[in-house]
């Protein structure tokens, strides 16, 4: 007679008395600074959707797909924003400290957005 774990799929391996099942674990996927940064919110503040999410298998996939959101939204958005403030290579060229007090603040309005619009909002 097959367990109920056999009859919904499963399969085990018996060592010695105990029979092991054969788990595999979901694929992981290439999570970045972005993902990471949603696994933190949703571990720290949604405990029941990381749950929700980790026990069907599609906590990877959600935060693969975060991150790539998030990635060209960020990529957008200093682009977007180097145009409206004219910071250009010209700028580069002649004063590289405003240059890079221009870019420094332009990535942390960005990533602000990104953060609030992506990570906790989502």
């Amino acid at each position: 007679m097959k367990t109920l774990f056999e009859r919904l799929g499963g399969s085990h391996t018996r060592c010695g008395d105990y029979l092991i099942p054969d788990f595999v674990p979901p694929k992981k996927e290439n999570v970045g600074i972005w993902g990471e940064r949603r696994r933190r919110y949703l571990r720290a503040s949604n405990r029941n959707l990381y749950d929700a999410l980790l026990l069907s298998g599609r906590l990877e996939a959600h935060l693969a797909e975060i991150d790539r959101n998030a990635t060209e939204m960020l990529e957008t958005l200093t682009a977007k924003l180097k145009s409206l403030e004219g910071v250009s290579e010209k700028l580069k060229a002649e004063d590289q400290l405003a240059w890079v007090r221009a870019m420094n603040s332009i990535r942390n309005r960005a990533e602000e957005i990104v953060t609030n619009e992506l990570i906790i909002n989502q």
